[in-house]
């Protein structure tokens, strides 16, 4: 599936309007809010590749879903982070002519860094510093352990000087303490020397995703520029569905070759899924996993909950990590590493190659108009 390819659909169900609607007002409030309204929409529905010279790094990389937007874009990455083991193998086999540093944020020096992109200089710093425990104390407090993942990522932008950063989160995060760490995040930022960062709350599904994956993206520059964000590109009622990109897997047999596998479910199992109805859970006190998907809108949002991913529209078993893989727009020939539960795991936490896509061409085409390239 490419981001040119889609098909139209009916009208979501309700089950799926509930899952978009749920952030439609707390984006209208931030849109509205004067405090941040350095931004602006660019339309990225038809940008060409922007100039050559475009360069990024990825901090908290996961397997990739970010960096291989950024590069669809047409930005050069020079280096990811990432801890984990299987996420780094992912990075290293799709992403072989950049530096991966595989080991804690926090273990990466100012020196290792600068020795990877030497005198060039970055335009971007993308990623999505991980959100548990984020507290507005934990930010001010420099031995709080809870935020020290945000903390280094604000010693890494501080140190890189990107142009722009873009910085990917759950949409939970603008709520927490009444708004009070999204205000601190952004005083740190303007402290690093990104003044004037914006937050806002984007759709996936907008963009052309076969999802619906609604995020809290973040960003910043250091030339008093408006922050860019892509101009939605589908209404509601043009939304990709599910089967627009799965259904020509449904009767491949399962390929561990081509990550088109996953759990295998007895005969008792098949039994219970069989009666399991669009939209409802095999275990009613799960919210987010063993849901049957509606066919004819998107998927509902791709998570990995510890082996308890979405039932296939039609077929009585979960979905493989290839139509997982096809629902974050990454493409297939895109391997995941590691077991398959683990390749659950990375592509659950990424974000969606299509969605990372437009993204960076909007700050591509942004950076374009300043002048603001190696080249």
């Amino acid at each position: 599936m490419t981001s040119s390819s889609h098909a139209v659909l009916r009208r979501p169900s309700r089950g799926a309007r509930d899952a978009t609607s749920r952030y439609v007002r707390l984006a209208r409030e931030l849109d509205a809010d004067p405090s941040n309204g350095r931004w602006e929409e660019l339309d990225t529905s038809g940008a060409s590749r922007p100039a050559s010279g475009m360069l990024f790094a990825d901090l908290f990389s996961g397997a990739g879903g970010m960096s291989r937007g950024m590069s669809d874009a047409g930005f050069q990455k020079l280096f990811s982070v990432e801890i984990d083991a299987d996420g780094s193998a992912t990075i290293r086999r799709n992403f072989p002519d950049s530096h991966h540093f595989e080991r804690p944020i926090e273990a990466v020096t100012e020196a290792e860094m600068s020795a990877v992109v030497g005198d060039r200089g970055l335009q971007m710093v993308c990623g999505g510093p991980p959100c548990q425990g984020f507290s507005v104390a934990g930010l001010r407090d420099p031995v709080d352990p809870r935020n020290q993942l945000f903390r280094e990522y604000i010693r890494a932008i501080r140190h890189l000087q990107p142009d722009i950063i873009v910085m990917e989160n759950v949409p939970g995060i603008i709520t927490m303490d009444e708004g009070a760490v999204v205000r601190e995040i952004r005083h740190q930022l303007a402290d690093a020397g990104y003044p004037g960062a914006t937050v806002r709350v984007l759709e996936a599904a907008r963009y052309g995703v076969p999802q619906l994956r609604t995020r809290a993206i973040f960003v910043a520059n250091r030339h008093g520029l408006k922050n860019p964000y892509p101009a939605p590109i589908l209404a509601r009622d043009e939304y990709v569905p599910i089967e627009a990109a799965i259904e020509d897997l449904k009767a491949l047999p399962m390929d561990p070759a081509f990550n088109h596998n996953g759990t295998r479910h007895g005969r008792p199992m098949i039994e219970r899924l069989s009666r399991l109805a669009p939209g409802a859970s095999l275990y009613p006190s799960f919210r987010d996993a063993w849901k049957r998907q509606h066919k004819g809108v998107p998927s509902m949002a791709i998570k990995e909950n510890h082996g308890g991913v979405h039932v296939h529209y039609e077929l009585n078993r979960v979905l493989t990590a290839r139509e997982m893989a096809r629902l974050q727009t990454f493409p297939d020939d895109f391997f995941f590493e590691g077991r398959f539960k683990r390749v659950y795991w990375q592509i659950g936490n990424a974000v969606p190659c299509l969605f990372a896509e437009h993204l960076g061409r909007a700050v591509a085409m942004q950076l374009s108009a300043a002048g603001l390239t190696n080249s």
